[in-house]
């Protein structure tokens, strides 16, 4: 079905899904535009385009899906663009953050082609070409939001495509998308942002709090060094949700302000405490994957070669590591190096392979 696809806008995530189409899927030839050339023609020389173009143009003829990685407020115009070259059972899928609104304008020209929303969740603070991966949407959701009007066997084969690129795929309604991202990606990049520019109009003049700034402060506000051209554009886009979300947050926040206010020690105890156990409920998996995996924690010295020899270890014992990630501070957890697995008996296995060399380990639950 995709021996032709097409993207356009060629940055991290259309980066990463020409390279996973091209080696997971099958994909024969990938086209592209991007509205810098450099990119387009690094892609080429990399292999991971076979054609591109400065335009939208009969170069997008014949694809079997067409992939609009662009901001959001940019989707619904290039899918316009692409009316007059496209085939009416072409695929036009975007990977915008928002759904409703895109959604809404696509309708009035959704009879000239099959349009699915997507939303892989996923990405970094990186968003160019060059941070792009093929396997960027490993273990992640993948959101699927189809026009109303598009058939079942062509939902499937998008729907079977995310699961080769590795990507965990949702199908849901473009409304139901936007409320919650709203409150689980797009606040949350609005608190990070405002708790950097908090510290800057608080800091000393001798910028203290820049120098101390550390592990937990850097951990919640990794996020704010993404792209802010993208976050202005989804910003309005989910405006209506997002005053609802931050609305319920302002609620949130002054509830601990009044709880401190009135001396209120439980009342505080109780905010705290019903977060942890929240956060503490959350399924242990990893990240965006519907999928349980079985994780423990390793306490390792932060020395050359530390982590490849436990890699090392538990892979000539046929341990499979399905994630692996570097806890860089130690306030708050034991350990330093989370380790995940498909079962419990590869978990039980490490363990006793990792003590056995004297490791401290921990099953984190």
């Amino acid at each position: 079905m995709f021996d032709k696809i097409g993207i356009v806008g060629l940055g991290l995530i259309g980066g990463s899904i020409a390279k996973a189409f091209k080696n997971r899927v099958g994909t024969k030839t990938v086209v592209a535009f991007n509205r810098n050339e450099d990119v387009l023609k690094q892609a080429y020389d990399d292999g991971v385009i076979d054609k591109y173009t400065a335009k939208i143009d009969s170069t997008f003829s014949g694809c079997d899906a067409v992939f609009i990685c662009t901001p959001v407020d940019k989707i619904y115009e290039y899918a316009e663009m692409l009316v007059p070259f496209v085939k009416s059972t072409c695929i036009i899928s975007d990977v915008g953050s928002t759904k409703g609104r895109v959604y809404d304008r696509i309708k009035l020209i959704s009879d000239k082609f099959y349009y699915i929303g997507g939303h892989p969740m996923t990405g970094s603070e990186k968003y160019r070409y060059s941070a792009s991966k093929e396997h960027l949407f490993e273990n992640a959701y993948y959101i699927l939001a189809p026009d109303e009007r598009v058939p079942q066997s062509v939902c499937a084969m998008l729907y079977d495509a995310v699961i080769k690129i590795g990507a965990i795929p949702v199908m849901v309604s473009p409304y139901l998308h936007d409320y919650i991202v709203a409150s689980i990606s797009h606040v949350p990049q609005i608190i990070a942002s405002s708790l950097c520019n908090n510290v800057k109009l608080l800091d000393t003049p001798q910028g203290h709090m820049h120098k101390i700034a550390a592990g937990g402060f850097k951990d919640i506000t990794r996020i704010a060094s993404s792209n802010p051209d993208m976050w202005e554009s989804i910003c309005f886009e989910n405006r209506e949700q997002i005053f609802n979300v931050l609305s319920s947050l302002e609620d949130v926040v002054k509830r601990l302000k009044d709880s401190l206010s009135k001396g209120d020690h439980s009342g505080v105890h109780e905010f705290f405490d019903e977060a942890r156990l929240y956060r503490d409920s959350f399924s242990n998996i990893t990240p965006g994957s519907f999928v349980k995996r079985y994780e423990i924690v390793i306490d390792v010295l932060d020395k050359p070669g530390s982590i490849a020899i436990i890699s090392v270890l538990l892979s000539s014992n046929n341990i499979n590591i399905k994630n692996m990630s570097i806890v860089n501070n130690r306030e708050r957890e034991n350990g330093v190096l989370y380790v995940s697995f498909d079962s419990e008996q590869q978990r039980q296995k490490s363990i006793s392979l990792l003590r056995e060399m004297n490791y401290e380990v921990q099953i984190k639950d």
